[in-house]
């Protein structure tokens, strides 16, 4: 099978849809990471005030996991209504459903106000808010993917993962600026609500934008396709229209392949940006505001760093990249928290951005590799359950488990070596992964009683 066979769109048209994607990735993450964030600073006293401090953070670090729980639930039913509706409807849902999820996070009530209640608040929000960035993710990724120029692909999908950098960037820049210019009262009464009420406004720009794109070309024409196809298929072929049950049935290698992609992946970046406020600020004794600074250059390299790791891996292959990523961020981890020790602006620099540099190596081909996995009518589905199933063991517990072994044992070498033990899983599921960045997304659908045909190109073509 020749190698990228669809005819790339006018680059003003691909543009405009990487923008699309990339703006809504961005609201998706910022939503997400302002939680995270607020989590380690000031939701331990807001909506768990009785607690012990540590303990206090380790209750809102277990609603910041809740969100993690509901991502999973998004991406079935996104995946299923994205194969059989569209991508642009879906991203649009998402949208509307994480910003007002967050917004109303700005206008809850506080535990000190209706007592009890406000926890259980937060945790439905957050469920939204999970739910939503659970189909947010396989949409955004496959919209470009299927637009552009295959022999680019990995280069223009990495541009909607640079939307996780870009949203962080924007939630630790909000923050950090508040912390800077208020007082610890005052951000703690009022202040904290701003980041979040200011999603609303985010969500109309990325709405207004959204809306102007077209759907993908080779969703199109594999809806085309199936329709034509539908008056010959008999009952027994019922189930084969569940894009769910496709997935499982013609890729479950490549669901379990993704699942373990994401463990160093997902599980280094939240020990880096959102437990390393914790750790930070408790064990190293630098403050709030230092932590936040070092996170926010980190994330403007971070975003840098993405697209070229994603044109290396159109040049050398996804599984090259990714695997130097997941070697590399299991090797940094003793240096990483050694760094920080020392209490050092610049060593926490160069620790976080390393360790983030090494993520990007990762998170660039993650998108183009999951997409060239799965066929174009079940590509929704088995992208998004891939990631986002793993993201409940992986991402989820991070900053929980890493916060725990902070307090069981007062130290970071537990820390380590958990992300190092994940980095280990991603280099097994990496390795025995084939090679796809040679794939034709028009051309990968699956055929009775046999491998799709993605499979089968793989051969021919892996590294």
């Amino acid at each position: 099978m020749a190698s990228g066979t669809t005819a790339p769109p006018p680059p003003a048209n691909l543009r405009r849809i990487v923008a699309a994607s990339l703006i809504g990735t961005t609201i998706e993450w910022y939503d997400f990471f302002l939680y995270g964030s607020a989590a380690a600073l000031v939701f331990n006293k807001l909506f768990f005030p009785d607690s012990d401090p540590l303990v206090g953070t380790l209750l809102s670090f277990l609603t910041y996991a809740v969100g993690f729980a509901a991502r999973p639930l998004g991406a079935l039913v996104f995946g299923h209504y994205g194969d059989r509706l569209g991508r642009k409807k879906l991203l649009v849902l998402s949208l509307l459903l994480m910003g007002g999820a967050t917004f109303a996070i700005g206008l809850l009530p506080t535990h000190a106000t209706i007592g009890s209640a406000a926890p259980v608040l937060l945790t439905v929000l957050r469920l939204v808010q999970g739910f939503a960035l659970g189909g947010e993710w396989g949409g955004a990724v496959l919209l470009v993917s299927e637009h552009g120029d295959a022999r680019r692909r990995g280069f223009w999908a990495s541009w909607p993962q640079t939307g996780a950098p870009a949203g962080q960037l924007l939630a630790t820049g909000v923050l950090s600026l508040l912390t800077a210019t208020l007082s610890d009262s005052a951000f703690g009464s009022w202040g904290w609500r701003i980041p979040f009420l200011l999603s609303g406004v985010l969500v109309i720009v990325g709405l207004w934008i959204r809306l102007s794109v077209d759907e993908s070309p080779v969703f199109k024409q594999a809806l085309a396709q199936a329709e034509a196809r539908k008056t010959a298929r008999t009952s027994a072929d019922a189930a084969e229209k569940l894009p769910l049950v496709s997935v499982l049935r013609h890729h479950w290698r490549d669901v379990l392949v993704a699942m373990g992609a994401r463990m160093a992946e997902n599980i280094s970046y939240y020990v880096i940006t959102a437990f390393i406020l914790v750790y930070a600020t408790t064990s190293a004794g630098i403050s709030k505001q230092t932590a936040l600074n070092s996170v926010l250059i980190a994330s403007a390299v971070h975003f840098a760093v993405i697209p070229a790791w994603g044109a290396l891996s159109d040049r050398i292959g996804r599984r090259p990249v990714y695997l130097l990523g997941a070697v590399g961020i299991g090797l940094w981890m003793f240096p990483f928290f050694r760094l920080i020790d020392t209490g050092g602006f610049g060593n926490l620099i160069l620790a976080v951005t390393v360790g983030l540099v090494l993520h990007g190596a990762m998170y660039a081909p993650q998108a183009a590799f999951f997409s060239e996995m799965f066929a174009t009518r079940m590509r929704y589905s088995g992208a998004s359950i891939g990631a986002q199933f793993a993201s409940v063991a992986a991402g989820a517990p991070a900053p929980l488990i890493a916060t725990a072994l902070l307090d069981s044992y007062g130290n970071s070498t537990p820390i380590a070596l958990y992300v190092i033990a994940a980095a280990v899983l991603t280099v097994i599921a990496v390795g025995v992964a084939k090679e796809t960045r040679h794939r034709d997304l028009a051309d990968i659908e699956p055929s009775e009683g046999a491998e799709p045909t993605a499979a089968r190109a793989a051969e021919s073509h892996s590294v």
